[in-house]
C-alpha cells in the first residue's frame, strides 16, 4: 500500500504564502506536502488506485521554530524516526525526520521533515553564526563545504578544492602552498567545528546552497579523510619514535618505504603521508592502491590492513601496529560485551549477558546473528554511532573503538527482541524509564539505573 502526503486545514492569513516545511516524499512519483501554517493536517490517498483520502497526522510548529509536533491522527499507528507512534499520540520531530504513514516501511511512502527558512529567521541565524563571507573558500569563492583547515596558516578550503590544488601542486612544485596565503603547508585537517558552522549558514540561507551535481563532483575531487602530514622539499631527519603526545613536529617521522622501495613503491620527497591512530607510525596516502587505510566506522588512518599487504612488520625506527587492530567487522573478535553497551549502564549490561547465557548461547554467537540482520538490512540505523552508516556490511573494515560501538548497538536490538519471560525476574518486573537509553539519571545514581528499563526508547525529553 502507498500513500500521497497532502495537506489539508485552513491557512492563516499571516503566513499564506510562506511554506515554513515540507513532508519530502522518498518516491518521485507522489508529491511533497507543502505545510504554510502553523498547524497542519496532513490527508493522503490509502492507495495509488483509490481515490479515497483520510487525516493521518497533524503537524504543529514549535515556537522554537526549529521542530514541530506531530499528532498521529489516524486509526492506525505510524513510524517516526523508527518509533512506533498510535493514535491521537504525539511526537516531536526535527529537521529530518522521517515520517511513515503506516505500521509498516514495506507499502507505505517514507516522507522526510524539512524545515525551510523564511528571510527573517536567515537573517537572524545568519547572525548568530558567522557573517556568510567569512565562511567562504577563496578557491571556489562558495560556502565551505567538507571544509578542511591547513597548517601552520590556518585558512580553511572545501576539501573537494584544497584536494585538487594539492593535486596539482605535487605536479608542478616540491612544497604545497597555501592558495590564499601562499605560506608553505605541512598539514591539513578535517576542521569539524567549522563544518556544523557552514552547515547552519545554508540552513538558515537556502540561496547559497550549491546544485546537487556541484556538490557531488566536489566530492569526488576529495582526498583529505583524516589528518594529512605533507611532506616538504628538504630531506627530513630520521628520529626515534615517540608517543603522540610527545611529538612537536609530525613531518620528521618517515615510513619503510620513504627509504626503501617496497612492493614496487618508494615514497617520495614530497609524498603526502598518514599518521596511524593506533601505533603513532607512518604510511604513505595511497588512494588507489586497493588496501583501506581508513576505517570507514570514524575515517580515522590505521596502518595494520597496508604494511600487512606488503609484508612490512615493525622496528625500533619504523612502527607498525597489527593488522588486529584493523580488519573486517565479520573477523573481529568478541569476548565480552563493551564499556559503551547500554550507555555504560553496568545493570543493563549484566542482565544481557545473563539472558545470553540462559538462551544457551554465546556472546560471538549472538552478534554473529545481529550482523546478518544488519546485512540484510532488517535494523533501523538511524542511532547506528559510525560514519557511513548506511554502507556497513559484515566486510566493512573498522577499527577495534568502531567495531564496539557497533557492537554495543547491535546489543540494544538484541535485547528489545528478547521477550519478557527470557529476562532475570527482577528484570522483567521493571517498567520502562520515561527517557529510555538517553537518560543521564541512569550515569549518577545506581538505584535507578538498577530500578528502571533502560534498554527502551525515550517518551520524553529532546531525544524522543
Amino acid at each position: 500500500m502507498e500513500e500521497k502526503g497532502e495537506c489539508s486545514s485552513s491557512t492563516s492569513a499571516n503566513h499564506l504564502d510562506e511554506i515554513w516545511a515540507k513532508l519530502v516524499s522518498s518516491d518521485e512519483r507522489f508529491s511533497d506536502a507543502e505545510i504554510r501554517s502553523d498547524e497542519k493536517v496532513i490527508s493522503s490517498e490509502i492507495s495509488a488506485t483509490s481515490s479515497d483520502k483520510y487525516s493521518w497526522c497533524k503537524i504543529v510548529r514549535n515556537p522554537d521554530l526549529c521542530s514541530a509536533t506531530v499528532e498521529n491522527k489516524s486509526q492506525d499507528t505510524i513510524l517516526v524516526d523508527g518509533a512506533v507512534l498510535h493514535s491521537d499520540d504525539t511526537i516531536v520531530i526535527k529537521d529530518g525526520s522521517q515520517i511513515i504513514p503506516g505500521p509498516d516501511r514495506e507499502g507505505f511512502v517514507s516522507y522526510k521533515f524539512c524545515i525551510m527558512s523564511s528571510p527573517d529567521i536567515s537573517q537572524r541565524q545568519l547572525k548568530i553564526c558567522v557573517d556568510a563571507d567569512h565562511a567562504k573558500c577563496s578557491i571556489c569563492l562558495n560556502i565551505w563545504h567538507d571544509v578542511v583547515t591547513v597548517a601552520p596558516c590556518l585558512h580553511n578550503f572545501c576539501n573537494g578544492c584544497f584536494s585538487e590544488w594539492l593535486r596539482r601542486s605535487k605536479e608542478k612544485r616540491s612544497d604545497v602552498l597555501c592558495p590564499q596565503c601562499r605560506a608553505v603547508v605541512h598539514f591539513v585537517g578535517k576542521n569539524h567545528f567549522l563544518r556544523i558552522i557552514a552547515e547552519d549558514i545554508l540552513r538558515a540561507d537556502s540561496s547559497l546552497r550549491r546544485s546537487h551535481d556541484e556538490v557531488s563532483l566536489l566530492d569526488t575531487y576529495a582526498l583529505v579523510r583524516s589528518n594529512l602530514v605533507i611532506g616538504s622539499g628538504k630531506k627530513s631527519r630520521k628520529r626515534a619514535h615517540t608517543t603522540l603526545d610527545d611529538q612537536s613536529d609530525a613531518t620528521y617521522h618517515q615510513c619503510p618505504q620513504c627509504d626503501t622501495e617496497v612492493g614496487g613503491f618508494g615514497c617520495k620527497h614530497d609524498t603526502v603521508h598518514l599518521q596511524c591512530q593506533a601505533c603513532g607510525g607512518m604510511m604513505p596516502s595511497r588512494t588507489s592502491f586497493g588496501i583501506p587505510q581508513h576505517c570507514s566506522g570514524c575515517d580515522r588512518p590505521f596502518c595494520g590492513a597496508y604494511w600487512n599487504a606488503l609484508g612490512v612488520t615493525g622496528n625500533g625506527s619504523y612502527p607498525v601496529c597489527s593488522q588486529d587492530t584493523f580488519r573486517p567487522i565479520s573477523e573481529h573478535p568478541i569476548s565480552s560485551i563493551p564499556l559503551l553497551a547500554h550507555e555504560k549502564n553496568l545493570h543493563e549490561q549484566n542482565i544481557t549477558d545473563s539472558c545470553i547465557r540462559q538462551m544457551g548461547r554465546t556472546l560471538p554467537d549472538v552478534i554473529s546473528e545481529w550482523i546478518q540482520k544488519l546485512d540484510n538490512r532488517e535494523i533501523d540505523r538511524t542511532r547506528m554511532m559510525l560514519n557511513h552508516a548506511e554502507m556497513i556490511t559484515a566486510r566493512t573494515i573498522v577499527c577495534r573503538d568502531c567495531h564496539h560501538k557497533l557492537v554495543s548497538f547491535l546489543l540494544y536490538w538484541f535485547r528489545v527482541s528478547i521477550p519478557k519471560y527470557l529476562l532475570p525476574p527482577d528484570a522483567s518486573s521493571r517498567q520502562d524509564c520515561w527517557y529510555g537509553y538517553a537518560c543521564r539519571t541512569q550515569h549518577r545514581s545506581e538505584e535507578h539505573a538498577r530500578k528502571r528499563n533502560h534498554v527502551c526508547r525515550p517518551t520524553r525529553g529532546s531525544n524522543v
